[in-house]
């Protein structure tokens, strides 16, 4: 099992920039992929980014709108995954979520999840 804990939320101005963490514990050799999610209400949950999390696989996969603008990254010593996010829209306000890849069956463990909202 894994858990993960989320920060780095918060109220920021549109083109400003938030920096959000996960931190990973238990079952960390079991994970194959870490990535980032958002939910707004009303809406089905949206993929944002994830990294690979191998030693030799570090390749990052974006959602278009976020390309360019965010940035995931891994710390694999500390076992944390942070999400940097610049030049935010307030069509990205909403509550992200860390989730882990656990035995390769796809995104199976998730954080508590942390609110980011974006003013005009």
């Amino acid at each position: 099992q894994v858990q993960l804990v989320e920060s780095g939320g918060g109220l920021v101005q549109a083109g400003g920039s938030l920096s959000l963490s996960c931190a990973a514990s238990g079952n960390i050799v079991s994970i194959n992929r870490m990535g980032w999610f958002r939910r707004t209400p009303g809406k089905d949950r949206e993929f944002v980014a994830s990294i690979g999390w191998g030693w030799d696989d570090d390749s990052p996969d974006y959602l278009y709108s976020v390309k360019g603008r965010f940035s995931i990254s891994r710390d694999r010593a500390r076992n944390v995954v942070f999400l940097q996010m610049d030049s935010l829209k307030p069509e990205d306000t909403a509550r992200y979520y860390c989730a882990a890849d656990v035995r390769q069956v796809g995104f199976n463990s998730w954080g508590q999840g942390t609110q980011v909202t974006v003013s005009s």
